[in-house]
């Protein structure tokens, strides 16, 4: 493992902030190899300005939340109730994982008979943006936190539930990341729709999520697999071709596939229930299920209802 010297106003900054941690250790490591005396960093007078508005405890020195991410989806976040516009796509997705969430909790022969099949229920959107799925699931009568890394995005959902006085006592909204919140056990769903690909640490994510769902709660997940074709069809094709969302939006490094999905949610107490794949047509603007998972996927699992403790699966060794 190398070890890496800070001065003492980076070591601050990295204390007591999350903004551009990378950024400021490599920066900063650099600089204290070349003249060990004095570090002039700029990346750390900026982030002692920093001020995070989030109702989360932001405690924590490590997280999930990638600056760049955060800064492209800051740029976006006027579009997210425009349906012809940025996120046309996500808004049409809403016809197969609104209906993958439900089904889920309600029986197969009382679907049709509930108007409210969610009721009662507890769900945590995280990564909700502008709340285009938290809503939905808010008039199915389930009780919606959404919870997102970019402020505004956060107003823009607040603003659009205060026009919406029959659902807005059962949605709340957040401003931080998932690993701030320390409600264990309170949820009875998590939901990260199309967020896996976008967060910098993949298996804090998950088991930051995990640990917010009840014994018996469902973890309900979207996201792209990594492999050549959805670099040519999410990428190039969706972003430099047909534009179907700007370029850069995606990084085919950071996709998953879905038996390291499938891995880390088992190392987190969960038993994947179902895994299906998922094909958008752009041209009717509709997605589908399919049995390929080799670019888009949906997975949900279910948490055990017996505890699991970190020494109950490894044993250690001694060679």
């Amino acid at each position: 493992m190398t070890s890496l010297r800070l001065c003492h106003q980076c070591y601050t900054v990295l204390s007591n902030t999350r903004t551009k941690q990378y950024q400021l250790i490599k920066t900063c490591g650099k600089v204290l190899q070349n003249n060990p005396r004095s570090c002039q960093n700029s990346i750390a007078t900026q982030s002692l300005r920093f001020n995070s508005t989030s109702t989360a405890d932001n405690s924590n020195a490590h997280t999930t939340i990638d600056q760049d991410e955060h800064h492209k989806f800051t740029k976006l976040a006027s579009h997210w109730w425009d349906e012809k516009g940025e996120f046309y796509a996500l808004h049409s997705m809403n016809r197969l994982r609104i209906p993958l969430i439900r089904d889920a909790f309600v029986d197969v022969s009382d679907k049709g008979s509930k108007i409210f099949p969610l009721k009662d229920k507890l769900i945590l959107d995280v990564g909700s943006g502008g709340g285009i799925l938290t809503e939905p699931l808010a008039r199915l009568g389930a009780s919606v936190t959404g919870i997102d890394m970019v402020e505004e995005n956060i107003r823009i959902a607040q603003t659009h539930i205060s026009q919406d006085p029959e659902i807005a006592g059962r949605v709340n909204y957040i401003h931080g990341a998932v690993e701030d919140l320390t409600e264990e056990g309170k949820f009875d769903a998590v939901v990260a729709s199309e967020v896996v690909e976008h967060v910098s640490d993949v298996d804090m994510f998950i088991s930051s999520c995990c640990k917010l769902i009840k014994p018996g709660g469902y973890f309900f997940l979207t996201t792209l697999n990594k492999t050549y074709p959805s670099y040519l069809l999410a990428v190039l094709g969706a972003e430099h071709l047909l534009k179907i969302v700007p370029p850069g939006t995606h990084d085919w490094n950071k996709f998953i596939p879905p038996e390291d999905l499938q891995l880390s949610l088992e190392q987190n107490g969960m038993t994947v229930r179902l895994l299906h794949g998922m094909c958008y047509n752009p041209v009717i603007n509709r997605w589908s299920w399919i049995s390929n998972t080799n670019i888009n996927y949906a997975m949900y699992a279910v948490k055990s209802t017996q505890s699991i403790h970190l020494h109950d699966k490894i044993e250690q060794t001694d060679y």
